[in-house]
């Protein structure tokens, strides 16, 4: 059956297709998702070079895993940027027919949808707050500070996110890099974050609301402006974010998904995969306005979260189109009692649902 309801962006659908007629802008700033990301890491290396010398260091901010995958995110958001490589590039590819649109849009609804079913029937212990939500994953990280995109190799990242009410002033641990640093709240924010949208604890999440179109509704009026991308390109890379480096109450999550296949442009993308090379099936979207593609891959069995990737899909300044801009790979979800504690080898063998509880992928 075809959902009548008005979906959020649909207005600004004529508006878009007029912009296209328009010839490109010769530069465009980075989103702030970017700028964040180059910040942190400035800022790790004065941290570093300050506690060489012994003085305290400035605080700053991660963000999550999606929104600057692996990040990215990254979850305080979001993710990490990576050049091209063979087998994991974007295919470049640019509009596609009317017709092979629509049948693409039909399958992101039926995939998202089965998605969702399993998203509702998936056990999940609740976190307390006095837990830590602990992801495992590899990346690609880059900086484009050059104005091109340039590549490190293939990283692991572990991340601790703090699930107390807030406000806190340490979000969490990240290890990355070989070095183990604390999330800080970001400058300005010296009193602590709020749980929120930037730092989704689980009785956050938990609170949302259940129904997929009031919560697409509070994801178009909570996410984050940036500068020169779609709206909905921004409240679908926050789902992301959200299903990517979180644990998330099965209603909740149900939901996300839902309220994904109804942002106007969301398709199915059969070829996607992951940072290191899993197959599955996808779901993406592309903003034409800033020639990017966003990709969730799920794992075609199980229909469990793999990872993500964000690729350019048209010739521009930061690279050619397929040039790889972000990708990650979720390997294991925890909830542990302590900031640093890994989950036990058993654990992660039996995926129990007992605390502390694990999940693979």
């Amino acid at each position: 059956m075809t959902d009548a309801t008005p979906r959020p962006g649909h207005d600004r659908d004529a508006i878009e297709e007029l912009a296209e007629l328009l010839p490109a802008p010769a530069n465009r700033d980075l989103p702030t998702e970017r700028h964040l990301h180059h910040k942190d890491i400035l800022m790790r290396q004065i941290d570093r070079d300050r506690a060489r010398d012994r003085t305290p260091a400035r605080r700053r901010v991660l963000r999550p895993a999606v929104l600057a995958p692996v990040t990215a995110l990254a979850l305080a958001g979001a993710l990490t940027v990576g050049l091209a490589v063979a087998g994991e590039g974007g295919t470049g590819a640019k509009a596609v027919p009317q017709a092979q649109g629509t049948a693409a849009a039909h399958g992101a609804t039926a995939l998202l949808g089965r998605i969702s079913e399993v998203a509702l029937a998936t056990g999940t212990t609740p976190v307390r707050d006095d837990q830590f939500v602990y992801v495992k994953s590899k990346g690609r990280n880059g900086d484009q500070t050059s104005g091109k995109v340039v590549t490190g190799p293939l990283e692991d990242r572990e991340v601790w996110l703090s699930q107390r009410p807030g406000p806190v002033k340490r979000l969490g641990v990240i290890r990355e890099h070989g070095e183990t640093l604390p999330i800080n709240p970001e400058l300005g924010d010296e009193n602590g974050t709020e749980p929120g949208l930037h730092r989704p604890t689980y009785r956050f999440l938990a609170s949302l609301p259940t129904d997929p179109d009031a919560l697409l509704k509070y994801l178009y009026a909570h996410t984050t402006e940036t500068a020169g991308k779609e709206r909905d390109q921004a409240v679908f890379q926050t789902i992301g974010s959200l299903v990517s480096e979180q644990i998330v109450p099965p209603k909740q999550a149900a939901a996300l998904y839902r309220a994904a296949a109804r942002i106007p442009g969301v398709t199915e993308a059969p070829r996607a995969h992951d940072a290191i090379g899993r197959h599955g099936v996808g779901i993406a979207r592309t903003d034409t306005r800033y020639g990017e593609r966003a990709e969730w891959v799920f794992d075609a069995d199980d229909l469990s979260f793999l990872g993500s990737r964000t690729y350019l899909t048209e010739d521009g300044p930061l690279g050619k189109a397929g040039t790889l801009l972000s990708s990650a790979a979720v390997l294991e979800r925890a909830v542990v009692d302590k900031s640093g504690a890994e989950p036990t080898a058993a654990q992660v063998r039996t995926g129990t649902t007992e605390q502390p509880e694990t999940r693979k992928g």
